[in-house]
């Protein structure tokens, strides 16, 4: 009787089992669900449908299933199939990778696409594989910050910037960042931002525009310089596990699904950059243009000089510079 009873709650199981959802692809991102990167993962999903049915995508925002920062140790022990990867994540442990976060690195999102999108991408992916066990699917666009001034001034190169107090974030390679822009880098809390330009606590901050915006940054800034100094991006990635099991059809879709995702979110991302430059000058905001290949010269040469650059592959830098 009772291997009957295990037969029938066995058969019950079965049929109670959703058809076509053999694969589960649950992907934690501390993005919150108006971000562009959230959306994403919903055209996606619904990409992935069309052509995968089998795989069942589970987008898990606002930090909800992972904090930030965990995601790489959760793929990695196989508690988690996907995530939206910084560079700062992945050069934790592949050091030498810290180039993707150094200043003036990536020009602009066309720039970040064919360096991933060529040789330089294909090598990173490798390694990333056979060292991380992750699969980089595809590079998504993050915003191109720029600095954001309390008072009007005249900024053409890094030399203008002296005596300038600088927010950044606390962490030594924000704070280097900042000292390479030739500005004094003063370590502010996020929340502190607005006040601290009120008050002159920091005479500038750095964010991408639509940061100026939703945090309101705009209502106590009354210069934007557009320096570009960090075109950031993500990585969406799959856990090298879960990337082995699904078959050679099922990864082309995955694939040609995160392109997808990708165009959608890098186009909407740019667009509203630009919208919100017309946004600012409304505002009364002057926005003002500084010698932008001055800039990436003195930063990248404070890079070379650091402890950061000493574990870059040789010649890596230059091989960025040069993809047009």
């Amino acid at each position: 009787m009772a291997r009957a009873t295990k037969l029938l709650l066995l058969l019950l199981t079965v049929l109670a089992a959703p058809a076509g959802a053999q694969t589960v692809l649950r992907i934690s991102t501390p993005a919150v669900p108006d971000d562009w990167h959230v959306k994403m993962l919903y055209v996606f999903k619904d990409e992935l449908a069309k052509t995968a049915p089998r795989i069942e995508v589970q987008v898990h925002h606002s930090g909800t299933l992972f904090r930030q920062g965990a995601e790489v140790v959760a793929m990695q022990r196989g508690n988690l199939e996907m995530a939206l990867l910084s560079m700062q994540d992945i050069a934790r442990q592949l050091p030498e990778y810290s180039i993707f976060t150094a200043g003036y690195l990536i020009r602009d999102p066309a720039h970040l696409r064919k360096v991933w999108g060529g040789p330089i991408g294909e090598e990173v992916r490798a390694k990333v594989a056979k060292e991380m066990g992750i699969e980089l699917l595809q590079v998504v666009y993050l915003g191109t910050r720029h600095l954001g001034l309390a008072e009007p001034r005249t900024v053409k190169t890094p030399a203008d910037l002296a005596g300038v107090k600088l927010r950044m974030p606390g962490s030594k390679e924000w704070l280097f960042l900042g000292q390479a822009l030739r500005a004094s880098a003063t370590p502010l809390a996020f929340t502190e931002v607005y006040l601290g330009l009120k008050t002159g606590t920091i005479d500038a901050q750095d964010n991408p525009l639509p940061t100026l915006k939703s945090a309101k940054f705009y209502e106590v800034t009354k210069q934007i310089v557009l320096t570009g100094h960090l075109v950031d991006s993500l990585q969406l990635a799959i856990a090298g596990k879960t990337w082995s099991a699904l078959s050679p059809a099922e990864r082309s879709a995955v694939r040609k699904a995160a392109a997808a995702a990708a165009r959608f979110n890098d186009d909407n991302r740019a667009r509203e950059e630009k919208e919100l430059i017309d946004f600012f000058r409304g505002q009364g905001i002057t926005i003002t243009t500084p010698d932008v290949d001055a800039f990436r010269k003195a930063v990248q040469a404070a890079y070379l000089k650091s402890q950061y650059a000493e574990k870059w592959p040789r010649g890596l830098l230059e091989r960025i510079n040069a993809v047009r």
